[in-house]
């Protein structure tokens, strides 16, 4: 069941990284705190939900490899991302977010509930 929620996370990353590189730079600064706010939540929350780092890891990579790919310029000369600050606040802060969830998460924690501890 794991490993349906890793490809889940990884399919969601790519998503949440083309829809941030189409709204980041449409209505500045909201689009671009919208795109690191959705980026951000898939990230901690893809940690929260298989309850490990690698949950945050999955998201992150491909949210990553996709925003390089996209950022990428043709050889039409067509390219996604459009000149100036916003592009690289979306690239950095998307790439903070993911360390920040991915050294944040905590590795295999457990309900109080659960254990019996007060």
């Amino acid at each position: 069941m794991r490993y349906v929620s890793y490809v889940l996370l990884a399919v969601l990353g790519v998503a949440v990284a083309v829809a941030g590189a189409l709204v980041q730079d449409a209505w500045l600064p909201g689009g671009l705190l919208l795109a690191l706010a959705g980026s951000g939540a898939l990230f901690w929350g893809g940690a929260k939900l298989t309850r490990n780092r690698v949950g945050a890891i999955v998201p992150a990579g491909l949210w990553l490899a996709t925003v390089l790919f996209l950022s990428s310029s043709r050889p039409e000369g067509d390219f996604l991302f459009a000149n100036g600050v916003a592009p690289y606040l979306y690239l950095l802060g998307g790439a903070m977010a993911g360390v920040m969830c991915a050294t944040l998460a905590q590795p295999g924690f457990t309900d109080s509930r659960s254990t019996g501890a007060r």
